[in-house]
């Protein structure tokens, strides 16, 4: 695979860059003038014996959750390097798994990423897209769990942890065993100013829904420390447009928004969940629906610049218009709204 023309910055994805801006410097790598490539000096798992046997020995040794390939990285200076101590970053490669599009995957969580942030003001890991020295795509993010004093890192607790859910329990798909609800009323109890976050927690619901993220579970919303002590959410991560490769479920957690939620009724006329399917759930919640139906307003109207922002994404082409597509779609739902 050739290395990639690159003429919009890989983390923002702002016209005129061939590299990383000063601003993703700054936020990826702690200075604007920090000239991290966004080439790696090094070949993607599987390219040799030697480099794939290195990849799985630092595997072993750090602990991130989840299913899809990840490898810690530490920043020396402007350079990034292999590690299985002191990571400052992560790094996922193009998965082995037989997905649809899956050599799209980096591509498909950078972008949505990027339009939690820029376009729905969601607070969101910092991001970028990264090549390997052949050209293979992965998509890099910076920890945000460790604290900026060097001291360690923060409490950070998803909700299946929250509700005391494992596989143990539960079985493999302990994750997927609640509804978006039971996450709201856990909120309540435990976060700082509860009203906010619920309201953050909301936003960021719909913007999953919105793009079409059929894996937005029990383990990726979590409540972290702040340096008072208490807990708010924690910038979102592993934001994905999962439609674009697998046909994947409409909501990731099996309970849906509610118990029941199937029998509100614009959600019976249309089939599917509207906007005013989350200005029930947000009632639910105990966030007040004039509040509610703003935001989903608000995301309504912001849609055509998260699909500027897939245009200018690395996706493949195939892939822009399928998410085009997707957003299209999901835009007209969340506008169904009762009158």
């Amino acid at each position: 695979m050739p290395l990639p023309e690159i003429n919009v910055c890989p983390s923002t994805l702002r016209p005129g860059f061939t590299t990383y801006s000063p601003v993703a410097q700054a936020a990826l790598f702690g200075s604007r003038s920090r000239k991290v490539s966004p080439i790696l000096p090094f070949g993607p798992p599987g390219k040799n014996e030697a480099l794939t046997r290195e990849y799985n020995e630092m595997r072993k040794r750090i602990s991130i959750s989840g299913v899809q390939e990840k490898y810690s990285l530490r920043q020396e200076k402007n350079n990034l390097v292999l590690t299985d101590t002191g990571g400052t970053h992560i790094l996922k490669p193009v998965p082995g798994q037989r997905l649809a599009r899956v050599s799209d995957l980096p591509a498909n969580e950078h972008v949505s990423m990027q339009i939690a942030r820029q376009v729905f003001g969601i607070r969101t890991a910092d991001c970028a897209m990264i090549f390997f020295d052949d050209g293979t795509p992965a998509y890099l993010t910076r920890r945000f769990d460790y604290k900026s004093d060097g001291s360690g890192k923060y409490q950070l607790e998803d909700f299946a942890t929250l509700m005391g859910k494992t596989p143990q329990r539960e079985g493999d798909n302990f994750k997927y065993n609640a509804s978006y609800l039971d996450i709201a009323r856990l909120i309540r109890q435990y976060a700082a100013a509860a009203p906010v976050v619920l309201l953050d927690f909301f936003r960021l619901l719909v913007v999953n829904y919105l793009i079409a993220n059929g894996d937005a579970h029990l383990k990726n919303f979590s409540l972290m420390e702040t340096t008072q002590g208490d807990f708010v959410l924690s910038p979102a991560y592993d934001l994905l447009c999962t439609a674009l490769h697998i046909d994947d479920s409409r909501l990731a957690l099996k309970d849906g928004l509610y118990d029941g939620d199937y029998n509100e009724s614009t959600y019976y006329d249309a089939g599917m969940y509207t906007g005013t399917s989350f200005v029930v759930f947000a009632e639910k919640a105990g966030i007040a629906p004039a509040l509610a139906g703003r935001v989903v307003d608000e995301v309504v109207q912001a849609t055509p610049k998260a699909i500027e922002l897939v245009k200018r994404s690395f996706l493949s082409e195939e892939a822009k218009n399928k998410y085009i597509a997707i957003l299209d779609w999901r835009h007209r739902m969340l506008g169904y709204r009762r009158s």
